[in-house]
């Protein structure tokens, strides 16, 4: 698997450190077959906008580049720090000049095609706070997805070499603890917990804290059993202070 890593690396070495990022082509074409989870890929059709969602992207990375200090980025659940967070975005994060690159449906090889195409290019933020995966687990073999997740950690250490990443684990989702889904994400969990190497990478799962005394999940918290609310946000903002205050500090840039 290093193997496919190493490839992207050398695609990515071209477009992390663009000064001027070219249009975004309909699709990219690369050497060989890669792995489902490491295999960058466009989203399918882009009915919603997707491609235009990348360029914004791109856009804010060229416009705030100098000033960034933390990113999010994964899928619908980190992308609603635009919608159903923005209060608690507001109160926690807009003074450091945060971005949130991600975007409804992403899988690992969605934020991988996203970097290819420049979207971390100059940045230099202390901290990246990277919650990718979910969308993986109903397609994806575990070892497919653990792939994926650490190319994306490996991809975004190639881009920005000086970030700290803050890997969160996959949240649960399902109303019950049976839920189809809730052992495969604390399988993958558990295995994605080792790429903290107390430095550079740190791990942090909050996701009890979305679940009532007996397991299961409230509405309340996650409007959907999936994706949070307000007060979900609220949770997990108060879940990642410690490291927001350890890594990037209280003192915004001016």
């Amino acid at each position: 698997m290093r193997f496919y890593v190493l490839l992207i690396f050398g695609l990515l070495s071209s477009c992390c450190f663009a000064q001027d990022l070219p249009p975004i082509p309909p699709m990219p074409q690369y050497p060989g077959k890669l792995p489902a989870g490491v295999n960058p890929l466009t989203f399918p059709n882009a009915s919603f906008g997707w491609f235009d969602r990348v360029k914004q992207n791109i856009a804010d990375t060229k416009k705030d580049a100098a000033t960034c200090e933390l990113v999010f980025d994964g899928d619908s659940i980190t992308d609603g720090w635009h919608g159903g967070g923005h209060a608690v975005w507001q109160q926690h994060y807009a003074k450091f000049n945060a971005l949130d690159f991600g975007i409804l449906g992403d899988r690992t090889q969605h934020v991988l095609w996203r970097l290819l195409q420049g979207q971390a290019a100059g940045m230099h933020p202390k901290l990246i706070a990277l919650m990718i995966g979910t969308n993986n687990v109903n397609r994806n073999t575990d070892d497919e997805v653990v792939a994926g997740i650490r190319a994306v950690v490996d991809a975004y250490q190639k881009c920005c070499p000086d970030a700290v990443i803050l890997l969160q684990a996959i949240l649960p989702r399902g109303e019950k603890p049976d839920d189809v889904y809730r052992g495969k994400i604390k399988d993958v969990d558990a295995q994605i917990s080792k790429f903290d190497d107390g430095k550079k990478v740190i791990f942090v799962d909050f996701g009890d804290k979305f679940l009532q005394p007996d397991g299961t999940i409230s509405r309340d918290i996650l409007f959907d059993f999936t994706h949070p609310t307000a007060k979900g946000y609220e949770i997990w903002a108060d879940a990642i202070q410690p490291f927001i205050d350890k890594y990037v500090g209280g003192n915004p840039p001016q």
